[in-house]
């Protein structure tokens, strides 16, 4: 799809991790864009990223079709990044990534928009045991029966500087005397943010990404247990790595999904029971143009700050 100067684009979850990375690439094409979320308040810091004017936060929650359809009136391409870890009712993940998707993509549809991605996951399958992993299959299923040239984009553990995940676990290897071990054979393999931000450019500007799914992956591999290795070798601190029994795992979950940010929810444990690398034979970054960003190359930097003396001695 060409992209014509003051086009509009609307993003679902432009003030997000992976938002405001495409919310930036956008802008930058020319395109005046319509950051549609649940908080504008959060999403005035995307402004800067454009011309005045340009970005144009406005409240449009998935969940509200009358919202999402003025988020889109107009708009030549739609992008959806909304997506939840944890549910604070139940019944949140089929509402916000399920339903929500399906509302999104119909509106997309009706306003007679050139493009659409749809933002998932690796481990999206309609006979996954998580919730979550259900949602998500369920979100595609709704999103290409609106609208069939829809691209999805499937991406692994997602890193760059504000992630949740290498942060989280480098403020744990900081502040505990050992670093626990949950599921650690599982296999992952972690995106860079900002090749997943051109994977959302690409599909949106190659005819042949309509209509398909992308699963996204980095260059390498890991097992959580090399992964929870790496961040301690990253952040220069010697902790031993102890396996947390699946039971006491379980029993964990259920005390902590109970409090503010829900460090750890049952499901999350089910999701981690899988492996969350590309499937083989699936079309990836590579068929989308874009070579994978090792972790190397970018995670030692934010992770400084977590080293002895705050990395000053680098």
């Amino acid at each position: 799809m060409g992209v014509k100067t003051r086009d509009v684009a609307t993003v679902f979850g432009g003030s997000g991790f992976i938002g405001r990375h495409v919310v930036q690439r956008l802008a930058r094409q020319g395109y005046v864009v319509r950051a549609a979320v649940r908080d504008t308040e959060a999403a005035l810091v995307l402004k800067p990223m454009g011309a005045v004017g340009q970005i144009v936060p406005l409240r449009a929650p998935v969940t509200s079709p009358d919202a999402v359809a003025r988020a889109v009136a107009g708009a030549s391409i739609v992008v959806n990044l909304v997506g939840i870890l944890a549910e604070s009712r139940r019944g949140d993940f089929d509402r916000v990534m399920g339903e929500g998707a399906g509302v999104v993509a119909r509106a997309a549809a009706a306003t007679g928009a050139a493009g659409l991605v749809q933002m998932s996951a690796i481990g999206a399958d309609a006979a996954s045991p998580s919730a979550y992993g259900r949602a998500k299959a369920a979100g595609e299923a709704a999103v290409l029966a609106a609208f069939p040239t829809a691209t999805v984009l499937r991406p692994s553990i997602v890193f760059g500087p504000e992630d949740k995940f290498f942060n989280r676990f480098g403020a744990m290897a900081r502040m505990l005397p050992c670093m626990p071990v949950i599921a650690g054979a599982t296999r992952l393999q972690p995106v860079y943010v900002g090749d997943v931000a051109d994977a959302v450019m690409a599909a949106l500007a190659r005819p042949d990404a309509a209509g398909r799914i992308f699963e996204l992956g980095g260059p390498q591999v890991f097992t959580f247990r090399e992964l929870l290795a790496w961040i301690l070798e990253a952040t220069g601190r010697r902790r031993p790595l102890v396996a947390v029994p699946a039971g006491l795992a379980r029993l964990q979950a259920r005390v902590l999904e109970r409090l503010p940010g829900k460090l750890l929810t049952r499901d999350q444990l089910l999701m981690l029971e899988r492996d969350n690398v590309v499937s083989s034979g699936t079309a990836g970054l590579a068929e989308l143009g874009i070579v994978p960003t090792p972790m190397a190359l970018v995670v030692p930097a934010y992770l400084r700050r977590f080293r002895p003396g705050g990395g000053a001695d680098r």
